[in-house]
């Protein structure tokens, strides 16, 4: 073993916070790389939660015919897996919109499910993740040691961050993961007079440390995560640039998406530009999912959030009964408080907007599944969450709707109604995504809280095969 690979092993004896996204490249380096396309994993989240009885199937197990919000996924069926019952724990006070969007995906964390996958996978691309879409001072989502990471909402500046200097190029999973290891591999093992930067820093922060308090450890600790972070992309992005080199003559150019003019997102500064009218929001939200599309099949980043709701837009057209279009008065009407009756011409009004979200959506499933990344498609690579930042347009916290969409290389098992009693947390599907994406994660927010320690903060059955029964408190 190399001084420098027996740093790095002397390195995760202090477990500085990034060795987890190390793991990777010193396994490859060690053992080899497998050939093919990796792993991605993509959130695509929308406001006011959802119409539980036309979301939910009364069925537990193998999908039958599907309710009518998800009828557009139809053909996606034997790729989706459906889980009910979870929720986030605690209680909303405050603003309720901020509380359900800071639960949302960090369970009440400092970091997020995404950034967590990135920092485990982030390390191997050019962007370690992506947050696109509708996000206010009431609705963040994503968050790093405890800060909101922003979200770009103009298509021309998230393209070109993504391929500023460089064109879109599909790569060749045929060779682009053993070459990669390999740079990697030599990397690692060069003989270079040249010393690691976070070598050179070892030598005395091992010495110093003893001498700190617990604080001061701690920005050390994150000092030496910083350096060695940008040390190791600076290696990655020279060996990939040595690798799309290499590849350009051969290597096919992934469909750019067709943009409107620049002046037609000036606007976009002011979100109501966007969901004040139906056909403008729907726009773009096709947008947005073609740069989810392009970012995943150019392995330009493999996790990215997507936020494409909002609670204030309006819809007339796709709300046909009534007089009220603006989803934030429907969800409340068509959500009563407990012992009243919710306004069934509001909630059949909920109904459609949530149909009409996933008809988007089965849009960009549907160019995802007809990718083809070398006897496999881009949905068979991917896991990708449904969901929203409500369970209701209530400001419900009970009974979320999750759907796993994407075989996610068989990490899952599909075509099924996964039900758990209400109140699991979501935590523990989070746990399992990131255990699917090559984490190794016991634990995620709140997933241990719960009575009992549900499922030990797990969720049995996820990738095992259920035998359907008859979901008797289905609506």
């Amino acid at each position: 073993m190399t001084r420098r690979i027996a740093l790095r092993g002397a390195g995760s004896m202090l477990a500085l916070p990034f060795l987890e996204s190390w793991r990777p490249f010193i396994a490859v380096a060690a053992e080899g790389a497998s050939v093919g396309p990796p792993l991605r994993m993509a959130i695509f989240t929308v406001a006011g939660g959802t119409v539980l009885e036309a979301w939910k199937p009364e069925k537990i197990g193998k999908f039958d015919k599907l309710p009518t919000i998800l009828e557009s996924l139809e053909p996606f069926k034997e790729q989706m897996t459906l889980v009910s019952g979870l929720s986030h724990g605690g209680q909303v006070t405050g603003c309720a919109h901020t509380t359900c969007a800071g639960l949302h995906l960090s369970c009440g964390g400092k970091l997020s499910v995404d950034q967590a996958a990135a920092q485990a996978v982030g390390g191997e691309t050019i962007l370690p993740s992506l947050e696109m879409g509708l996000t206010n001072h009431q609705t963040r989502f994503s968050y790093r040691n405890g800060t909101a990471v922003p979200f770009e909402m103009n298509p021309h500046l998230i393209f070109d961050r993504m391929f500023k200097g460089r064109p879109p190029m599909v790569p060749n999973w045929t060779t682009r993961q053993a070459a990669l290891a390999q740079a990697i591999r030599e990397s690692a093992t060069s003989d270079s007079v040249e010393q690691s930067v976070l070598d050179a820093v070892l030598n005395q922060a091992n010495g110093l440390r003893r001498d700190l308090s617990k604080s001061d450890q701690r920005k050390l600790d994150e000092y030496l995560h910083s350096v060695r972070s940008v040390e190791r992309r600076l290696e990655l992005i020279e060996a990939r640039q040595r690798i799309e080199t290499a590849e350009a003559a051969s290597a096919l150019r992934a469909p750019v998406p067709t943009f409107p003019p620049h002046a037609h997102f000036e606007g976009y500064v002011n979100p109501w530009m966007i969901w004040r009218n139906p056909e403008r929001h729907a726009e773009f939200i096709r947008i947005m999912s073609d740069l989810l599309v392009l970012a995943l099949q150019t392995d330009t980043t493999r996790v990215v959030t997507a936020a494409l709701g909002e609670d204030n837009a309006i819809f007339p057209g796709v709300v046909t009964g009534g007089t009220e279009h603006q989803a934030h008065a429907l969800e409340h009407n068509g959500n009563a408080p407990k012992n009243q009756t919710p306004n069934p011409v509001a909630r059949e009004g909920c109904r459609q907007i949530h149909a009409w979200y996933t008809q988007l959506f089965a849009e960009m499933i549907t160019k995802m599944q007809n990718i083809d990344e070398g006897g496999s498609t881009l949905l068979d690579n991917c896991m990708i969450l449904y969901t929203s930042y409500m369970a209701d347009g209530g400001h419900g916290i009970q009974d979320y709707p999750t759907l796993l969409v994407g075989k996610a290389q068989g990490r899952f098992k599909t075509g099924q109604h996964l039900a758990y009693p209400v109140g699991t947390p979501v935590a523990n599907l989070y746990v399992e995504m990131l255990n699917g994406m090559g984490g190794k994660v016991g634990s995620f927010g709140d997933s241990h809280t719960a009575e009992k320690q549900a499922f030990n903060g797990r969720l049995p059955g996820l990738s095992e095969q259920l035998t359907d029964r008859t979901n008797t408190k289905g609506r």
